[in-house]
């Protein structure tokens, strides 16, 4: 345990926030960025099994030192957090043992392969008074934010559906299908919007290109409140999109990361009763409009509440039993998928 954190759950008193980020691959490389320039937090550790990788991590950031194996940062007394950016099997095992060791964690999503694991690092958490954050990236994007505040102040009116296309001609990969690689993403999203169970999961899929992995599923969810979500995965088709897109009965929204600018539009449409025609229903086509979303990097956002989290003793946004109902939408999608 950091002897520098005498208040438990609660953070580490105003001195640096010091952390180590563990993967140096594709996103480890991003999250050192974001942490190093987050005031009042020290990237300490840079670690990664590849001395190429942790040689091209050392020329951003110098002053960290550098490690092979997480057994280093985790000897450090210093140490106050490890921010996890390894392969997703590895993440429950890392993620447990990490907070075992006494140190707040950081972990990219999805927690875990499955429920059981993914219980174990909420579980671990727990026992060790520690802080543990699922990398669910989209729920820090401003515009999901705003389109948050649209569903919760009623202005979308009863909540009808949502679907969401996340498709690319995009890396095949051996280790995880379409559905956990892309699926992720979107499914967070849909449950920190709806804030709600599924009922029902339900999910199709094929393996074209790579037998047994599935690089197209499509997804259908359904709420007890009525609504239901499709979501289209895939890493098969000519179109690049990130979209998803929220009907309710006076309003409608959808959330575009693929446009520069505009990523959130909002419609003035949908069905009104005509009091004057024996209730027969009108369409109202109203206005669009892209409202002003701030022009701030999401990963930013996610590590800066990271670390306020680590001060306050807040409960993250995304914090494990948040990662934990994740996964448990996805394993049963999984399961669906191989019936």
């Amino acid at each position: 345990m950091s002897d520098r954190d005498d208040r438990g759950a609660g953070g580490v008193s105003e001195l640096p926030i010091r952390v180590g980020v563990v993967g140096l691959g594709y996103w480890g490389p991003n999250l050192a960025r974001n942490f190093a320039a987050i005031p009042g937090c020290e990237v300490r550790w840079l670690c990664d099994a590849s001395a190429e990788a942790r040689a091209k991590a050392a020329r951003t950031l110098p002053e960290a030192r550098l490690a092979e194996d997480i057994e280093e940062l985790l000897q450090d007394a210093e140490l106050d957090a490890v921010v996890l950016a390894t392969p997703v099997p590895t993440h429950a095992d890392l993620a447990t043992r990490v907070l075992e060791a006494g140190r707040h964690c950081f972990v990219e999503k999805p927690l875990a392969t499955n429920v059981r694991d993914a219980q174990r690092a909420v579980a671990a958490a727990a026992r060790a008074e520690r802080t543990l954050m699922v990398g669910h990236l989209l729920e820090y994007h401003p515009a999901v934010a705003r389109l948050k505040e649209l569903v919760d102040g009623g202005e979308m009116g009863e909540l009808y559906y949502l679907y969401g296309n996340r498709v690319n001609l995009g890396q095949l990969r051996a280790d995880e299908n379409a559905l956990w690689s892309l699926g992720a993403h979107d499914v967070s999203v849909v449950l920190h919007l709806i804030d709600e169970d599924p009922l029902e999961c339900a999910a199709h899929g094929r393996s074209y290109v790579r037998k047994g992995v599935e690089d197209v599923v499509f997804c259908y969810l359904r709420f007890p409140s009525g609504v239901v979500a499709h979501l289209h995965l895939s890493w098969l088709d000519p179109h690049k999109e990130r979209r998803l897109t929220v009907v309710g009965s006076r309003r409608m929204a959808t959330f575009d990361d693929m446009r520069p600018e505009g990523k959130l539009t909002e419609w003035d449409k949908g069905f009104d009763e005509d009091s004057l025609d024996g209730g027969e229903y009108v369409a109202r086509s109203g206005e669009s409009f892209s409202p002003r979303i701030a022009a701030v990097e999401p990963l930013r956002v996610e590590c800066e509440h990271f670390v306020g989290c680590l001060r306050t003793g807040a409960r993250p946004r995304s914090d494990g039993e948040s990662g934990l109902r994740v996964v448990r939408v996805l394993e049963a999608l999984q399961r669906s998928l191989e019936g």
